[in-house]
């Protein structure tokens, strides 16, 4: 039986739709698919309380039927094993400025324009 101590954790940066996702799993390995890498045993928040991340609710919602995922080589920027989980990220691929996953109205403009 496999302890706490001896798990993994990985977290995997990879170009997703034009944006570098970052996110943490227990599970890194080569993929029964030629070119690709599949990434298991996806690791998001589980503490309940009044501060929702959204960018980490986003991602759990796009990856929540995922049981794996298979990522093509070329697309994976680093994978890094870690000792504790940090934060979820989404950012823009040519600034690295973090992406707020909700739309924003235009520079210069309100809501209510």
């Amino acid at each position: 039986m496999e302890n706490m101590a001896e798990k993994r954790l990985y977290k995997i940066i990879f170009l997703n739709n034009g944006k570098v996702y970052e996110l943490f799993s227990e599970g890194v390995t080569t993929s029964g698919l030629w070119g690709f890498i599949e990434v298991s045993s996806l690791v998001f928040d589980t503490t309940e309380g009044l501060v929702v991340d959204p960018t980490e609710e986003k991602m759990r919602e796009e990856f929540k039927d995922a049981r794996v995922l298979h990522l093509p080589i070329q697309s994976v920027l680093r994978v890094e094993e870690v000792e504790q989980r940090g934060q979820c990220l989404i950012r823009d691929r040519e600034s690295g400025e973090k992406v707020t996953p909700f739309p924003l109205p235009p520079h210069g403009r309100s809501a209510s324009d």
